[in-house]
């Protein structure tokens, strides 16, 4: 997944900006092009483009208090989250809507999680009851159906668990079974030794001993459980791949029978876990990291069942800790939000609340928007450049001078196989039986969990339903699935703050939406795992060995260049982690700019305020990623995220690419400069 921007909600987006910023009486008239009004003069364009490009915008537009970022996606989301406290609002104004009907699903929702004076009132309530299950746990057949219960209602200790596509066979559903279980962001928070990472350990010890204290222990038991913890996770961590290892299909599939899979882990009963998340008749499942499930064992005999038990009577209370009284919420957001990416303050309950509706109810929310808030058209303007882009890409193929005719002839039925799912689904899922009342906030989260756990759980022993969407057209995202071959792009990507009463000119489009999502998509498909399954979504190496050897020396290029990036403070990018999307984020620039030299503004050399065709198509290209982390929030991500920090998922791509040099005159001794030898050209 990536951070997107896009085309055409802009009508709505910049009424509601420029009422905002204008004074009474004066015209609400943009005057100034966006992308010229972003531009910092004081910066080489050859030294740093992103800074060049959007600084200006971030010199006048500080990160609120109560996020951690602020840019471009922060615009874009807050236009999505007034919206959906339209439709939140609106329905919960009725209390009398029809039982069942989703807008007093909705309704009732958002009004439970404003009841801010309930929720205070009743404290952990509502969860009482599921810690006494905890606490009267006897043994590990007991703790196996706990695991099983908070998997249903609000996390996933111990082990990761899901039900999804085979990769090998994408026509059938599997159960999966993978490392997890960890409640800091990645297993190297445990391990690394500099002071960040010290300074974490030590606030995420004394938060547990805090939670233990809500929970109700004296303050002796809450810090020995707090310490007992924090070395039952430490050696669940030991036991983890590291994420730059975890990212290899192939090895990640380990197909076993449940003899075998009870072979390798006798202290933990699979049936009666399988049996309490409502799965039966499993005779096979797939391993991701079959050395997890071997320490997996080793820490249910080396750990008392009392640690163990602490240990989910944590994960439970933190999955929840959003729908629960302040002082509860306050306490895990100091930590997770506070410590760990640099946010001061909490969000208004609203935005929290229609988050979590969002979050929770988003097929229902969905419907509405999709009547209430897309323009017409959204569609068919997402499937024009999608093709314009997979036009580019089949044309970029056969010209390659590293693959062979063989490959090629797969790549581009492979291209041809592509499916495109843009603005919303055909078929919306049935959420009838979901149950949602006015009385209980946390009960309703945990109703929808459970309903969201239980879909899932019916998908195994059926058919995979290939026309089945996994966002919202209201959620700002976009996704390649290759199992099923396919990108979804959700309706409001379309949206491009910045303009008014006119649409975007191509450069921008062709940028944002064809290089920086449909070009980025469909690299997936083709990076260093995407191009391990064939046009059907199965996971087979259709490759040839010479051509295998010649894509993965171009790939260590791009994996070097990453590795020499300083995000913040001495903290280095992780190229290997990170190569699936720099090398999506290469391709995609590339194919949006050679889609824009077939457009009419690019053949005529257009010129619009004062920038040429080239100029604003890489301008347009940093808008996308115009946004401003603040550095623990870029520190987590380094050390936990498959993206890189958005600065460099500019600086990184352009610095590639001879036509950006062009356009902006960067000349030797620039730091964006690269020589030709350095320079990286995959497709």
């Amino acid at each position: 997944m990536t951070r997107y921007n896009y085309f055409f909600l802009w009508l709505v987006l910049m009424a509601a900006m420029v009422s905002c910023n204008s004074q009474s009486g004066q015209k609400n008239e943009q005057t100034t092009d966006p992308l010229v009004s972003h531009i910092d003069s004081t910066i080489n364009p050859g030294n740093d483009f992103f800074l060049f490009a959007n600084g200006k915008w971030f010199k006048e537009h500080p990160i609120p208090a109560s996020e951690q970022s602020n840019g471009l996606w922060q615009l874009i989301q807050d236009t999505i989250n007034s919206q959906i406290k339209n439709i939140c609002e609106s329905s919960a104004a009725n209390p009398n809507e029809a039982a069942g009907s989703n807008k007093q699903k909705i309704g009732d929702f958002f009004f439970s999680g404003m009841d801010s004076i309930s929720l205070n009132k009743n404290g952990l309530t509502g969860i009482k009851q599921d810690f006494d299950r905890i606490d009267a746990v006897k043994d590990l057949k007991g703790l196996a159906t706990e695991i099983a219960y908070i998997n249903t209602v609000s996390g996933s200790p111990a082990f990761g668990f899901y039900i999804g596509q085979d990769d090998r066979i994408s026509s059938k559903n599997a159960v999966f079974i993978a490392q997890g279980g960890l409640s800091l962001p990645d297993r190297d928070f445990y391990f690394d030794k500099d002071a960040r990472a010290v300074m974490i350990r030590e606030k995420f010890t004394a938060h547990l001993s805090s939670m233990f204290k809500i929970m109700g222990y004296q303050d002796q038991k809450a810090g020995t459980a707090a310490e007992n913890l924090m070395k039952l996770e430490m050696a669940i961590a030991a036991g983890s791949r590291k994420r730059a290892d975890t990212r290899d299909p192939l090895k990640n599939y380990n197909k076993i029978t449940i003899t075998r899979l009870s072979q390798m882990t006798p202290e933990f009963d699979w049936t009666r876990f399988f049996q309490s998340a409502g799965l039966t008749k499993v005779d096979t499942v797939i391993v991701g990291q079959p050395e997890f499930l071997t320490a997996f064992n080793r820490n249910l005999k080396s750990f008392p069942l009392e640690v163990w038990k602490d240990y989910l009577k944590y994960h439970h209370i933190h999955g929840l800790a959003r729908y629960l009284d302040d002082k509860t919420y306050q306490e895990s957001f100091n930590f997770y939000s506070t410590t760990l990416r640099g946010v001061p303050e909490p969000k208004p309950r609203w935005k929290r609340v229609v988050e979590e509706t969002d979050g929770s109810l988003g097929e229902l929310i969905g419907q509405v928007y999709v009547t209430d808030y897309l323009p017409t058209g959204t569609k068919e303007k997402l499937m024009e450049i999608g093709n314009a882009i997979k036009t580019v890409y089949a044309e970029r193929i056969k010209s390659l001078d590293w693959m062979s005719e063989t490959t090629k002839t797969k790549a581009l039925k492979k291209l041809d196989a592509v499916i495109f799912k843009v603005g919303y689904p055909d078929k919306w899922k049935d959420m009838s039986a979901l149950q949602i009342t006015r009385s209980s906030y946390t009960q309703n989260v945990m109703n929808a969990n459970t309903w969201w756990f239980g879909y899932m759980i019916a998908k195994y022993g059926k058919p995979v339903d290939r026309n089945e969407w996994s966002m919202e057209p209201q959620t700002y995202n976009a996704y390649y699935n290759p199992s099923n071959n396919e990108i979804v792009v959700p309706g409001c990507n379309i949206i491009v703050p910045g303009f008014e009463r006119k649409l975007a000119d191509d450069a921008i489009l062709y940028s944002i939406i064809g290089g920086s999502t449909f070009g980025h998509e469909i690299t997936h498909g083709f990076d260093d795992q995407g191009s391990k399954y064939d046009e059907y979504g199965n996971l087979f190496n259709w490759w040839t060995i010479d051509d295998s050897v010649r894509f993965y020396a171009k790939t260590k290029m791009i994996v070097r260049q990453f590795d020499e990036f300083v995000a913040v403070d001495s903290l280095h990018i992780n190229g290997d982690m990170t190569q699936g999307e720099n090398i999506a984020d290469l391709a995609g620039v590339v194919m949006g700019y050679e889609a824009f030299k077939k457009t009419a503004q690019y053949k005529n050399r257009e010129n619009i305020a004062g920038l040429t065709p080239d100029q604003r198509y890489f301008l347009g290209y940093a808008m996308a990623w115009m946004i401003n982390d603040r550095p623990e929030a870029i520190a987590n991500q380094v050390k936990s995220d498959v993206h890189s920090p958005a600065k460099f998922r500019v600086l990184g791509p352009l610095a590639n690419i001879p036509e950006f040099y062009a356009a902006f005159d960067i000349k030797e001794g620039d730091a964006m400069k690269r020589a030709d030898s350095l320079r990286v050209k995959i497709w």
